[in-house]
């Protein structure tokens, strides 16, 4: 199973979507995709429509160890699409993991609870530095921060997220590699030239060696990923083909590139995918 959390120390930059977007899109292609929502405003907990709820959801995964899956899990209206809800609403997660020997490595053991059912687990989190990121980090195969293409946005992403993971570095000493982290360029407008400019500042700072480095592919600001919200869908059933005269890429198209830039091993399934409510490819055989 391979774990990413979608991660930023600055709300509002678009990881409840893009964990949406990707989740579904990889579970049209045949993964079997579990999301786990930790963040304390849980819009992910009801992007998608559920066919069964849980009794429980993430403050009894990381509350109490619990190690029963079908306590936790509860399945959405999307074929191979899982999600562990949020449902800490006196917020009481942080200070719990905070005070807790084992904290910010409380999902780090309990991942082989989830490990054979599930190819992709993908966590949102909240966007300030708390434990429960710290946890999400550390649990993780692989870091996904959009940046949205602002200035202000850029300077908290050293400030707060690279911060983070610099913070985190000790744990090598235990055994445990924090995770490479990738830079993901969000909501691009088509008109305006701070995207490019953000680009290669991102770019010159974080060159293509080492844990950090910027995506070559980059999300355009489309009204599709709001409709997308709204109906509780994939946003690649939304938008499978670009508007006439509109010069970004469809949102399915958008989609798979970043998708197969992250898991390129992949890539044949992602291929497959036409956005409609049946594809599903054969990874598994």
């Amino acid at each position: 199973m391979h774990v990413v959390s979608v991660i930023s120390t600055k709300g509002g930059v678009g990881k409840t979507t893009i964990a949406a977007s990707i989740g579904g899109f990889a579970a049209d292609a045949g993964l079997r995709v579990l999301l786990l929502d930790i963040d304390t405003q849980p819009t992910l907990s009801s992007y998608f429509a559920l066919t069964k709820r849980a009794a429980g959801g993430a403050y009894e995964l990381l509350a109490s160890n619990e190690r029963r899956a079908e306590r936790v899990i509860s399945h959405t209206a999307v074929a191979n699409l899982d999600v562990i809800v949020s449902n800490d609403s006196e917020r009481q997660l942080n200070t719990l993991l905070l005070n807790a020997a084992d904290g910010r490595l409380r999902l780090r053991h309990l991942l082989d609870v989830f490990r054979s059912d599930y190819d992709l687990m993908l966590i949102d989190t909240q966007g300030a530095r708390s434990v429960l990121l710290e946890m999400a980090v550390l649990a993780s195969d692989l870091a996904l921060s959009p940046v949205t293409p602002e200035i202000l946005a850029a300077r908290e992403l050293h400030r707060g997220t690279v911060q983070l993971l610099q913070d985190v570095a000790p744990f090598r000493y235990w055994g445990i590699q924090p995770p490479p982290l990738r830079l993901l360029i969000n909501r691009v407008s088509a008109v305006s030239s701070n995207a490019r400019m953000i680009e290669q500042a991102l770019r010159s700072l974080y060159g293509p060696v080492g844990d950090i480095c910027v995506l070559q592919t980059q999300l355009p600001a489309l009204e599709a990923y709001s409709r997308a919200a709204i109906l509780g869908s994939p946003v690649h059933r939304v938008e499978r083909r670009k508007p006439h005269g509109r010069r970004a890429a469809a949102a399915l198209e958008a989609i798979r590139t970043l998708c197969v830039e992250l898991f390129p091993q992949w890539s044949g399934a992602f291929a497959r995918v036409s956005g409609t409510a049946r594809d599903v490819a054969n990874v598994h055989g």
